[in-house]
């Protein structure tokens, strides 16, 4: 035993593919125990905030301000609130305006603002403009709105007494707070998501499931593949011939059809990731079956298993001492791919709408899920979908890195 885990962790490939799933599984532990938050928690009353640090307005306005004179400061602001879409944008409604296009600079941007504060009318009739971008254009003067100001911004406070509104203190443009000192910050790695959750705490989470679910649609179907596969190759005869016959049905079958038909006749409210991944594990067993069946084929003839025969030990006994340590390698391979191809299925599954019911914990598929509903490849928010795009596609490419390493060091033949 000892000898063959050092060849295993002698080879390269699976050492590296090792190490990725390790990594993963470490993230999925620990993540949690530091931050207990729930992965379905709303803490966003909007969709697809970007990733960055959040700092709250209201308290960062009691804490202590600081004057910083920093000459790009103004030259940021604008650009975070204008930038190249939107001066294309200003330099079209200005020419369909009437005004000169040799005139209009978008790249200098006081004149550009200056000419835009002094032409724009929300209720001029542009021919040929949408209602859609008619908005646009009333939402972009909203946003531009004082921004080439140099003066702070006044905070007010209604007196009780009179209802007015008396000047409490101001907020210069060159004032700043120091973020240890804010009482409310949070670090949204990965912004958040449709529903307002937080990308990262709930990726983690759904890895881990995801994980779960590879790992019990594993078992599953290796030991469904192991046994059937065990019994057909050693027994033969009419238990071969009725297994074959079961292996090919579930083989012509198109197995992710068998699972759409399967998922949808369950219904939502019964698809949990313990149900879903038991689906998945009782149609993915025949092609291991297949295969450990060929590889008992040419064991039950040699001379220890003749041997063991002679000695008149039982089925079981030759089965599981004489046989299977021989293939425990394959089993394990074997064992690698169907938790891979579980994670897979059940991605593809929750990406049409059948995979575990979205109330109860999220999945990596239920996440892909729940980005295309809300379009966020057409709208840009990469963060909803490319970190669980990268986390599937690091969990396959470990595995399988794993199961090549493993398969160079059981085959003599791809031996270096």
């Amino acid at each position: 035993m000892k000898h063959t885990l050092r060849q295993v962790f002698r080879s390269g490939k699976f050492v590296f593919g090792f190490c990725i799933f390790a990594a993963i599984l470490l993230v999925v532990t620990i993540y949690p125990l530091i931050i207990p938050d729930s992965p379905l928690a709303i803490i966003g009353q909007g969709t697809f905030f970007p990733p960055g640090i959040y700092v709250n307005v209201y308290d960062s306005l009691s804490s202590p301000p600081y004057t910083l004179n920093l000459d790009e400061a103004a030259a940021k602001r604008i650009a975070s609130r204008l930038n190249e879409e939107d001066r294309t944008a200003i330099q079209e409604w200005l020419v369909a305006a009437g005004l000169p296009e040799a005139e209009i600079d978008p790249a200098d941007t006081r004149k550009l603002l200056d000419q835009w504060l002094n032409n724009y009318d929300p209720k001029k009739n542009i021919p040929g403009m949408t209602n859609a971008r008619r908005n646009y254009f009333i939402r972009l003067n909203n946003s531009l709105q004082g921004l080439l100001s140099t003066e702070g911004a006044i905070i007010a406070v209604r007196n009780p007494e009179t209802a007015s509104l008396e000047e409490k203190s101001a907020v210069n443009q060159s004032d700043y707070v120091n973020i240890n000192q804010v009482a409310n910050v949070r670090l949204l790695p990965l912004g958040t998501d449709n529903f307002g959750r937080d990308v990262l705490t709930e990726l983690v989470k759904a890895t881990a499931v995801s994980l779960q679910i590879g790992m019990v649609a594993g078992l599953i179907a290796t030991l469904i593949g192991l046994t059937f596969g065990l019994l057909a190759g050693y027994v033969g005869g009419l238990v071969d011939d009725f297994i074959t016959f079961l292996t090919n049905l579930f083989i012509v079958i198109p197995t992710f059809v068998l699972l759409i038909l399967i998922s949808f006749s369950i219904g939502q409210e019964q698809r949990g990731a313990f149900v879903i991944a038991t689906v998945i594990g009782l149609t993915a067993w025949p092609w291991t079956a297949r295969a450990v069946r060929s590889q008992v084929i040419s064991l039950r003839n040699r001379d220890h298993v003749n041997l063991s025969k002679l000695s008149g030990h039982s089925l079981f006994h030759i089965i599981l001492t004489d046989i299977l340590p021989y293939i425990a390698s394959y089993v394990v391979m074997a064992l690698i791919l169907q938790i891979s191809s579980g994670i897979l299925t059940e991605a593809g599954l929750s990406i049409i709408g059948l995979g575990p019911k979205t109330t109860e914990v999220p999945t990596l598929g239920l996440m892909m899920n729940w980005a295309m509903i809300y379009q966020a490849q057409i709208l840009g928010k990469w963060w909803a979908y490319l970190p669980v795009l990268v986390t599937i596609a690091l969990i396959t490419f470990s595995m399988n890195l794993m199961n090549t390493g493993l398969d160079q060091v059981f085959n003599p033949a791809l031996r270096e």
